[in-house]
């Protein structure tokens, strides 16, 4: 699934091309996303003047002299620039289209995406309100997670990729974050001491902004907006590991399950 490097990847790359530009429309060829793509896309969209390509959390968000479009590419969804007049797919559900005929296509094959329409600041939108701070922003540091922390039971990783808490710290980057930082994911939340949990603030910021640099983790299908996969795949020290060396002890690196999801540590260099 496309994490928060991962978006951030795919707005840097369409962001140069839509910004200062005007949208001839939008076409739909198949509204049946996660959530219908609203009916009125298309006459929202017409003559309007992108003024912002943003990131909140896992959504793009196009901002128009009109409204903004929240965009969130799901499990296996992709944004690319088509320039050269290219036939849509069978998976290929909407094209952004400017006034030169230049596409951004939203393609995903299992329909997990979904795109939103709002005249409103989009900070109040139901699917952003209440979302914690960004991990990459000033106001995430140790004393933030230490105090979030506080009294928590829950396991310290399913705590960081709780999106109230941080948004964007997702399965594979909370692993790989609390290796860095050398805490087992499954300690309580609450039992981790604070100069531990700012050590694990400052992994989950090297983490991801080194997955950005890389163009985000390509683990099956992943494209970037350029069409290119990420690279970061080739860094991971843990996830996906299992049975293998540690990087830094030579320790199997075990998998465990927390939250649903599949986990991966070294039980020696993580405690």
């Amino acid at each position: 699934m496309p994490e928060l490097p991962e978006v951030e990847t795919t707005r840097r790359g369409i962001a140069p091309w839509l910004e200062g530009r005007r949208l001839a429309g939008a076409e739909v060829r198949d509204g049946r996303l996660r959530w219908p793509v609203p009916a009125g896309l298309q006459q929202a969209l017409a003559g309007a003047v992108v003024t912002a390509v943003d990131r909140r959390a896992k959504y793009l968000l196009l901002r128009t002299d009109r409204g903004t479009a929240l965009v969130h590419l799901g499990m296996t969804g992709s944004l690319r620039v088509i320039t050269d007049g290219r036939a849509p797919g069978p998976w290929d559900h909407v094209d952004l289209i400017r006034d030169d005929g230049v596409r951004v296509r939203f393609t995903d094959p299992r329909r997990f995406g979904s795109i939103h329409w709002t005249i409103d600041d989009p900070a109040t939108h139901p699917l952003l309100a209440g979302l914690g701070p960004e991990p990459l922003d000033a106001g995430f540091d140790g004393g933030y997670l230490a105090a979030e922390a506080r009294r928590r039971k829950v396991a310290i990783k399913a705590h960081i990729m709780n999106a109230r808490v941080v948004v964007g710290v997702g399965n594979i980057y909370a692993s790989e974050s609390l290796y860095r930082a050398g805490i087992h994911p499954h300690r309580p939340a609450g039992r981790i001491g604070a100069p531990r949990l700012a050590a694990l603030a400052d992994a989950i910021k090297a983490v991801l902004a080194e997955s950005i640099r890389s163009g985000g983790t390509t683990l099956r299908d992943f494209y970037g907006g350029d069409g290119k996969p990420g690279y970061f795949a080739q860094r991971l020290q843990v996830y996906d590991r299992e049975g293998l060396p540690c990087p830094g002890c030579g320790t199997p690196i075990r998998q465990m399950v927390i939250g649903q999801r599949s986990s991966y540590f070294c039980p020696r260099c993580q405690r």
